[in-house]
């Protein structure tokens, strides 16, 4: 494989040539720029390698200390960075073997066995992290200061210098989270990615994934789209007691270690500190977003004049406005992103194509294949994987827009050393939502039919309400639900708790079924990472706001777009965003990006009101 930058210059100069490379039918992606398989031959030595680097790394113990030479701690930090960065090969390898097919023995033991030698690697090289917490600031800044490429990786570490414990504590903790908080997330992911759901459509009985059944919750009958989620909760309810005992230990996990034994003021807190916001920050956003809630309750109460019904319900959603059996292919679907990615800046298609050119791109749907889409990115010398779940929907080519968008993410960070080239997770949507919003911009602009026109801003409204307003109500839940458990609550509680949430957050604007009291289940992020969620608000307001910017000033605007994503995590996401004029302690930060959506609304009421005249 062709190292990232000279990958990126060919692709400067030959970009058509790199469409013609791309394959535009559906399949599994291809693991071999890390491994064959697992019974290849790097794969093999690299578990070796990093059982005796991580061994040969103790060695370096007894030369740590506060005053020694520069060249010997860069050393050691580089040394650091080899083991890290086959750890990540052999992790990401073993994750996207498991995402193919979750019910998969052979791949389901290989990553308990990567998982097991990552961890034992973990404990051997834990004495750096601890030795470099210990030091004082003054000493720490002198080696800061001698090691520009890695100075915002040393400085973030130290920020959770509070809250480490010694050595002994910090490798039990290593140890118990591969059968306790890791083995119940892979727990839930196998029982729920095994799921099939049964629908009947026309009079044929459909066995569907998740995935294939919420093609119908946009289904432009009233009666499908609510068979489909009385289906899917229909399903995750009869397991219901099952995933809720999951879900209490997982919490119960996260608070008596974070909270308890560390020290975090809250359980939320623990991803305040990993993405570097204060906690009045992550506050100020969800209050903004709970303020706000009328504006999405009056863009639903517009819809449901459109659409005619009597009573919104929550099965009415994401109903579309136009009713449409148009399927878009994938190959289409490649060409239309490729198409508006160019129109906006060439650099950002050809780095988006670079992925599909790599073949790197699972987009077939299949039983037992984790449900979704995610991006992962395993280093900077490797082009980032995606998987989708493609089926033709409008909604899937925005999805492929999105994911896309989190690959040029990190591949325009690709100068960065492994440890600062993600960017934090508030950050890390600023790509992908602006993806999905170029390629909306670019069917708005080549579409006509006032009609159509109307549809597609409306789907785009409905993306924003799933990805600001919907996101941040999870992560209130999340609060709420992390304080009840604790606090010795059952399974029936959460789903009260949930349902208070619902009706809270959509008001008189949409009634709420019963049905609906399991969705809390069938969330994967608040299982696996708790309070990941709010990162998608954060990210959607930061990128109407951006988006604005770039509708005023045109191309001058994107010099400041590169600035933003290119820096990765190399430095804080206050840093970043006040380079570029954004200061997101104040309210009117996140208030921006509600007044954007309040302009689309009243576009919308006025075209309503047009029509009844």
């Amino acid at each position: 494989m062709l190292p990232t930058k000279i990958l990126y210059n060919s692709l400067t100069e030959a970009s058509k040539l790199t469409m013609k490379t791309i394959q535009t039918d559906q399949k599994k992606w291809d693991l071999s720029d890390l491994y064959e398989n697992s019974k290849a031959n790097s794969f093999s030595t690299d578990r070796k390698k990093v059982e005796t680097l991580s061994t040969e790394f103790e060695t370096y113990r007894p030369r740590l200390s506060a005053d020694m030479g520069i060249q010997d701690f860069r050393a050691i930090l580089e040394k650091y960075e080899e083991i890290v960065t086959l750890s990540q090969n052999l992790g990401a390898f073993v994750e996207l073997w498991f995402s193919e097919d979750t019910q998969n023995a052979e791949a389901i033991a290989c990553y308990a066995q990567i998982e097991s030698l990552l961890t034992e690697a973990g404990n051997r090289t834990l004495f750096f992290n601890l030795w470099w917490k210990s030091l004082s600031q003054p000493e720490a800044d002198r080696f800061i200061q001698e090691s520009p490429g890695y100075a915002y990786f040393l400085e973030s570490l130290r920020l959770s210098k509070p809250y480490t414990l010694e050595e002994k504590s910090e490798q039990i903790i290593n140890i118990k989270n591969m059968t306790g908080f890791s083995a119940l997330t892979n727990l839930y992911s196998s029982l729920t990615n095994r799921y099939q759901f049964k629908l009947t459509v026309d009079g044929e009985e459909k066995s569907l994934t998740r995935d294939g059944l919420m093609v119908y919750a946009r289904n432009s009958d009233a009666e499908i789209r609510k068979q489909a989620y009385q289906e899917l909760y229909r399903v995750y309810g009869e397991d219901g007691t099952i995933l809720g005992q999951i879900y209490q230990n997982i919490v119960r996990d996260h608070s008596y270690e974070n909270v308890q034994l560390r020290g975090y003021s809250s359980p939320i807190a623990v991803m305040n500190l990993a993405n570097n916001i204060p906690d009045s920050v992550v506050e100020l956003l969800l209050a903004t977003c709970e303020k706000n809630k009328s504006l999405f309750q009056k863009y639903f109460k517009i819809k449901k004049q459109i659409l005619g019904l009597e009573v919104f319900n929550r099965y009415d959603l994401y109903a579309p406005t136009i009713p449409s059996t148009k399927k878009v292919s994938y190959a289409e679907a490649i060409e239309t992103v490729n198409t508006a990615f160019s129109e906006f800046d060439p650099r950002f298609a050809e780095l988006a194509m670079s992925v599909l050119a790599a073949d790197h791109v699972d987009s077939e749907v299949r039983h037992g294949k984790r449900g979704g889409a995610f991006c992962l990115t395993a280093g900077p010398k490797l082009t980032p994987w995606v998987l989708l779940n493609y089926q033709g929907r409008a909604s899937d080519v925005s999805t492929m827009a999105h994911e896309l968008g989190h690959a040029v993410h990190s591949l325009s960070a690709a100068d960065k050393n492994i440890f600062e080239q993600h960017a934090c997770l508030p950050l890390a949507e600023t790509a992908s939502t602006f993806a999905e919003m170029v390629l909306a911009d670019y069917l708005l602009k080549n579409e006509t039919d006032p009609d159509v026109r109307r549809d597609i801003l409306m789907e785009q409204m409905d993306g924003d309400y799933a990805t600001i307003q919907r996101q941040a109500y999870f992560a209130l839940f999340e609060k709420k639900a992390h304080e009840m458990v604790l606090n010795g609550a059952d399974v029936e509680s959460l789903n009260q708790a949930y349902m208070e949430n619902l009706r809270d957050q959509f008001g008189d604007a949409v009634f709420v079924n019963d049905d609906f009291k399991w969705e809390w289940a069938s969330i994967p992020h608040i299982y696996s990472t708790p309070f990941y969620v709010y990162a998608y608000s954060f990210g959607q307001l930061l990128v109407l706001s951006l988006y604005r910017k770039y509708k005023e000033e045109g191309k001058a605007f994107l010099p400041k777009y590169w600035k933003i994503i290119s820096a990765g995590g190399s430095k804080s996401p206050e840093s970043i965003l006040q380079e570029s004029g954004f200061n997101f302690r104040e309210e009117s930060f996140w208030q921006g990006g509600f007044d954007v959506l309040q302009e689309r609304i009243a576009f919308l009421e006025k075209s309503l009101q047009q029509e009844k005249n």
